[in-house]
């Protein structure tokens, strides 16, 4: 096939020092996962300049459902990065085309998938979380137009896990820049020009993932050595969907459980809303604080999370070679780095909170009013989780080490009792007992710090095992 060559070199993470290959490695993907976040984030910050008052809620209330969703995708992506990496620090060229021909069909056939049970359930599980009248409304019409973007999304996440396990994290970054402009000029215009609430910033969205989709796919045909597209390798091969559903299906299985925790809070918080609100008033503003609130995190999630991918390419290709003490010091490094990048991101925010949340229309009110109490929301969920994000930054980077080795039976099973289970538990009984958002908020921090130090020790017990043999 003819045509520009890739002028990308694969860098070298079995051999060299790590610090400044992880760094390097990470910056691009921290800013590729913002990107992506920033999509939702501008959904919201340009739905707030709509007539629909509870256009910010609506989507903030869809975040878990969604998730649930993409989780799934996301989930077998991460096997598509392991078993794609370890190939590569194997020396396995034919083992590489076959994993990423493989995933791309796996990514397509899932998005397709999607699209067929998301549409269908949308209205009555949020009705179910508690979401009622117009706000109700307004989430399933956004839901409804984002998950046909599905197949999209889920092909572009297969694309960039592939450039990730081969080490090129910039190609990444450039499309997503120019998908991102693109959604964002596409919110403005569908929102300020012509009218349109949530469904345009939806159709925006949708949009912006078929041209990543496009594009990432064009440009991983462009590419040297076995990781190239071509159609006419696409073919599938079962041992290379098995080895990624052995590391991808625990992953997708502990983003669902984590959605489904969150969905738990979501309803928690709904009651709280509800409760306080009467029926008959339009404005939710407990859901619309908190979405404001949770859309912010995102940001410091995503960055955090390119750490968490770090760590699952560099201990993947180096497990594949066999250098286990070198996983040791990938592992140093990237909890060095992550923790950084958390308490950055978590002082910034506590600092900056209020021109932040201005973005989203959450202002300080009188007191007393509806205003005041959806800013209230999302000053109590910031003070009480974003001081401490660095170790939700650590138990990720454990986790990822886990999965890099192989291990990722072992993680989710320490992340489904850490995270859902503990929360799920504690809202059955310390928030039942007390009803307040500050119970609701301060569990997260709990959850990481005890999911956080199971990682590591499961991480380091195996890791000793693979040294000694």
């Amino acid at each position: 096939m003819n045509g520009v060559k890739s002028k990308f070199k694969t860098p070298n993470m079995t051999e060299g020092p790590l610090f400044v290959k992880i760094l390097l490695f990470t910056l691009p993907v921290m800013l590729t996962n913002l990107l992506q976040t920033f999509y939702n984030a501008a959904d919201m910050m340009v739905v707030s300049l709509s007539n629909e008052e509870n256009a910010v809620g609506a989507i903030g209330t869809t975040g878990a459902m969604i998730n649930l969703v993409l989780n799934i995708f996301m989930g077998l992506s991460i096997g598509a990065n392991v078993v794609v990496a370890r190939r590569i620090g194997a020396g396995d060229s034919r083992g590489v085309s076959r994993a990423v021909h493989t995933s791309l069909i796996a990514g397509l056939v899932l998005g397709i998938l999607g699209v067929g049970v998301g549409i269908p359930v949308a209205r009555p599980l949020l009705s179910l979380l508690g979401a009622r009248n117009d706000l109700l409304d307004l989430a399933v019409l956004y839901t409804s137009i984002y998950f046909v973007g599905l197949p999209f999304i889920s092909l572009t996440n297969f694309l960039i896990s592939i450039f990730r396990a081969r080490g090129d994290t910039r190609t990444p970054f450039r499309i997503l820049t120019l998908s991102g402009l693109f959604n964002v000029g596409f919110n403005l215009f569908f929102v300020l020009a012509v009218g349109l609430s949530v469904e345009g910033v939806a159709l925006a969205t949708a949009g912006s993932n078929l041209l990543s989709a496009i594009l990432l796919l064009w440009r991983l045909s462009k590419c040297r050595g076995s990781c190239r597209f071509s159609f006419r390798r696409l073919r599938f091969d079962p041992r290379a969907l098995r080895d990624m559903a052995l590391v991808g299906f625990p992953a997708s299985l502990q983003g669902v459980l984590f959605s489904i925790s969150n969905m738990t809070i979501q309803s928690s918080i709904l009651q709280v809303n509800n409760a306080m609100v009467p029926a008959n008033e339009t404005f939710q503003p407990i859901v619309s604080g908190n979405a404001a609130a949770g859309n912010l995190e995102g940001f410091a999630y995503t960055a955090t999370n390119a750490v968490y991918q770090a760590a699952i390419t560099f201990t993947g290709q180096n497990a594949g070679a066999g250098k286990y003490r070198r996983v040791w010091r990938v592992m140093g490094c990237c909890y060095l780095i992550t923790t950084l990048i958390g308490l950055l991101f978590g002082g910034a925010f506590c600092l900056f909170r209020q021109p932040l949340l201005a973005l989203y229309g959450i202002h300080p009110a009188a007191e007393g009013s509806l205003e005041q109490l959806a800013y209230h929301t999302a000053f109590v969920r910031t003070i009480y989780m974003m001081p401490l994000y660095f170790l939700l930054a650590v138990m990720e980077v454990g986790s990822g080490v886990l999965r890099g080795l192989g291990r990722s039976f072992v993680s989710t099973a320490v992340s489904l009792v850490g995270i859902c289970v503990f929360r799920v538990l504690w809202i059955m009984t310390v928030f039942r007992s007390t009803g307040t958002l500050e119970m609701i908020y301060i569990s997260y921090p709990i959850s990481w710090a005890l999911t956080a130090l199971v990682h590591f020790t499961c991480a380091a017990l195996y890791l000793r095992r693979q040294e000694k043999r």
